[in-house]
């Protein structure tokens, strides 16, 4: 079926002509004719499944039909998205989209100059597309407007929700006008996500090109049972032995993924990383690098890995498993995209068990498993030992705590024993550290920033401020 029998104008269908597009998804075939129609809609599909043309083709046709002028600082259509990365690639597929069609495009993500958000919207621009917390940002420094808006789409809602987003959707949606076309995409349908679908939309349709909860069917699983320990090892072993093209792989934690990387170099294969703690430049870089095949590993966490379409992606390595099953499914979705194959490892320590099982819970599917590469003991010590050669000893991993888990307790401070000779005022000195208000062994530093802010100025034998405070 041609893209023109889904009821898509001229100026679009030339445009995915000149993309190479031909013929359209499932999700878009379900899609676009009833967008068109401007009813609210809700999908069900996972990332690389297409479903950015199939939202961004029809709500191009109905701006144009709709042949109204944006005002400055206002905007059309808004899309919403969890990460930078993901922003990204909408705009730049939305620019492609709309080539022929003289719509404008922005964007407003964090990483970048607030300055050069308010320059990009201020003429008003016709699909902005943004993170919701730069939004707000944006929106309540007075730069932007939001009650001209006509489509509004959330994409990747799951992901909005697990990252903690949800009082800000909310935010910005009370911002908007009532009468609106709505959209609405998630990989995954729990019941969070359900109610606030409910929420937001309107009599929608329904669109799920996968059953609920399913993987990708092209991808390959396995898990391999190993002790945290021999992951490094493991990892290496199988990049060097399998033939790969580019491999994603995924830790927990920022300090992991930074960690996978700077040993993984130590056995001389190069990766970078990408993470909430890099700037955007340096996440550009990454991207840009692992694209090109110049890194073939890219090593990511969760949230930094949505918005990373990279064709080509041979293999996906869970080198710790997700605590939030449904980050699995988006985690292998990262290959076997458009059409390919792919392969998904998943490492599992004997602590990451219950995810393994949540994880398969979720899927309905076991997940096969499969045996440690042959001789892996002797050839994980060869491993070790030259990267140890090379780098020095291994970094020592950083506790792994849960989120919301509260911090070790600090140690409480210890002060010197209560003086039991001398004169009352001496007694009282000695109590307050003596010196030059600098603190003594065994003083708290708590001591020392609460007398200074009840004035004190380091009384003591030494002091500038003479001897004991004067009583009344």
């Amino acid at each position: 079926m041609p893209f023109s029998a889904l009821g898509l104008a001229e100026p679009l269908v030339r445009a995915l002509a000149a993309k190479g597009y031909n013929e359209p998804t499932p999700i878009q075939r379900d899609s676009i004719p009833t967008l068109l129609e401007g009813r609210d809609l809700l999908g069900i599909a996972q990332t690389g499944t297409g479903k950015t043309a199939a939202f961004v083709l029809p709500s191009i046709q109905q701006l144009v039909a709709a042949n109204k002028r944006v005002l400055p600082t206002h905007c059309r259509m808004l899309v919403l998205a969890p990460t930078r990365e993901l922003a990204s690639q909408i705009a730049d597929n939305a620019r492609g989209y709309a080539q022929f069609s003289k719509l404008s495009v922005a964007t407003v993500f964090g990483g970048t100059s607030i300055n050069k958000n308010r320059t990009d919207v201020a003429r008003g621009v016709d699909i902005l597309v943004a993170t919701p917390g730069r939004l707000i940002d944006v929106v309540e420094q007075g730069y932007l407007n939001l009650s001209m808006i006509e489509i509004l789409v959330l994409d990747e809602a799951d992901q909005m929700l697990d990252l903690g987003f949800i009082h800000a959707l909310k935010k910005i949606v009370r911002m908007l006008p009532r009468k609106r076309q709505t959209l609405f995409f998630s990989a995954t349908m729990p019941p969070s996500i359900r109610q606030l679908a409910d929420q937001f939309l309107t009599d929608p349709a329904t669109v799920s090109v996968v059953p609920q909860s399913t993987t990708a069917e092209r991808v390959d699983q396995s898990v391999i049972f190993c002790n945290q320990q021999e992951k490094q090892a493991l990892l290496t072993m199988l990049v060097k032995d399998m033939p790969i093209d580019r491999a994603l792989v995924f830790t927990r934690t920022k300090h992991g993924a930074d960690r996978v990387v700077k040993l993984l170099a130590g056995n001389g294969i190069a990766a970078s990383a990408i993470h909430g703690n890099k700037s955007q430049p340096q996440r550009e870089r990454a991207l840009a690098l692992f694209k090109s095949g110049e890194v073939p590993i890219l090593v990511a966490t969760d949230i930094a890995a949505r918005g990373i379409d990279v064709s080509g992606v041979s293999h996906v390595f869970n080198f710790e498993l997700p605590n939030v099953p449904e980050q699995y499914v988006h985690r292998i979705g990262r290959t076997a995209r458009a059409g390919a194959s792919g392969e998904a490892i998943a490492f599992c320590a004997e602590d990451e068990r219950p995810y393994l099982k949540d994880i398969e819970k979720l899927t309905r599917q076991k997940v096969p498993v499969v045996a440690l590469p042959e001789d892996f003991l002797r050839r994980a010590e060869a491993i070790k030992a030259e990267r140890v050669k090379a780098i020095g000893a291994d970094p020592a991993p950083r506790e792994d705590r849960p989120r919301g888990a509260r911090p070790p307790a600090r140690p409480k401070a210890t002060h010197q024993p209560r003086a039991t000779g001398g004169t009352p005022q001496a007694r009282g000195q000695q109590a307050r550290g003596g010196g030059s208000g600098s603190s003594q062994p065994g003083e708290s530093r708590y001591a020392n920033a609460s007398r200074r802010r009840r004035g004190g100025r380091g009384r003591g034998a030494g002091g500038s401020g003479g001897g004991a405070r004067p009583t009344a």
